[in-house]
Formats: C-alpha cells, sequence, structure tokens
C-alpha cells in the first residue's frame, strides 16, 4: 500500500521513495533525461517504457517510441513522459539546486540556462521550459537568521542579482550598518 502498511500481504513492495515527479514533455523525453543525467552527479537513466499499439492510437505517437523514462538525480527518482503539447511547464514547480561552491552555481546555471532564459533571483528556466532554483546551501541560513538587518541586506543583494553570488550574498550578510 501507499501508506506503508502491508494490509495482510504476504509480498513487501520494496518501495524507497513514496513520491515521484513526473515531468510531461511534448516528445523531448528521451532527449531531457540523457541531458539531465549528464549535468549532475550520481544521476542515472532508469526504466524506459515504449508506446504499444494501444497506447499509440489513443496518443498519437509512434509505436515502439519512448512513452516514459524513468531517472535518478542525486538518488532523487523522476518520471519523464512524452505526452504531447497539451501541457507546458510554469515557474508554479520549479527543482532547487543546492550548490556548495560558487564554480558549482556558475556550472549549473551556464549549462541549464543554455538555450533557455535566465531570470533574476537565482531562477532560469532549461532549454525544456522547466524552472530552476540555482542557489548556494548557505542561503537559507542567511535568510533565517534572527538579524532582521542581515536577512534584510541578504535580500536586497539578492534582487539585485540573475545568478546568485555566494561572495556578494556573504558581504551583505556580514557587513555592518555604519
Amino acid at each position: 500500500m501507499a501508506d506503508g502498511t502491508n494490509n495482510g500481504n504476504t509480498k513487501e513492495h520494496n518501495v524507497t521513495q513514496k513520491i515521484t515527479p513526473c515531468l510531461w514533455f511534448d516528445d523531448q523525453a528521451e532527449e531531457a533525461v540523457k541531458f539531465y543525467t549528464s549535468i549532475f552527479k550520481h544521476s542515472k537513466v532508469g526504466r524506459i517504457a515504449r508506446y504499444g499499439e494501444a497506447g499509440a492510437e489513443v496518443s498519437g505517437r509512434p509505436k515502439g517510441s519512448v512513452m516514459t523514462m524513468t531517472f535518478e538525480i542525486a538518488g532523487q527518482e523522476f518520471m519523464a513522459l512524452n505526452g504531447g503539447p497539451h501541457f507546458k511547464f510554469s515557474e508554479a514547480i520549479s527543482f532547487i539546486a543546492n550548490c556548495e561552491k560558487q564554480h558549482e552555481i556558475d556550472r549549473l546555471w551556464e549549462t541549464l540556462s543554455e538555450g533557455g532564459e535566465q531570470g533574476v533571483c537565482g531562477w532560469l528556466k532549461d532549454k525544456y521550459g522547466l524552472s530552476w532554483q540555482i542557489v548556494p546551501t548557505l542561503l537559507g541560513t542567511m535568510l533565517q537568521d534572527k538579524d532582521s538587518d542581515k536577512t534584510n541586506r541578504v535580500m536586497q543583494a539578492i534582487l539585485q542579482m540573475k545568478k546568485l553570488d555566494i561572495k556578494r550574498l556573504e558581504e551583505a550578510y556580514e557587513r555592518s550598518e555604519v
């Protein structure tokens, strides 16, 4: 069962992740999966399901073409679906990539935004329209500090940036008002 109970069944299902985000693509699921797994460490392609005759007929997709693919990024499982042009990504859902070092932010920012759009405050859209937030891991600590002057200075710095800059954020955080 999805709630983790067995309900008398003799076989346990080996479920390690209860919720798997499904990303709906027109027909670029395989390309997107290869792109994402090439960018992030500890990533891999999982299972591939192809359209059979019935699915192809209903979807308008060629029989034998990729219907879904599972993949992992840093232990997080995702599914990519070639579902047609009916739905598009929006900023209402984004993935946060937490980065320890500036070079990680720089690499992900450049790679993910190529062919997409660079936004403000660490946000970008990749070439598939998926929204990402590329942020330093220390940002949460800075923004949750009990010193409201510090958090305000950090927020003011963020609002001036597209790609987040750790050094500038640390300077804003540590700066004392004169």
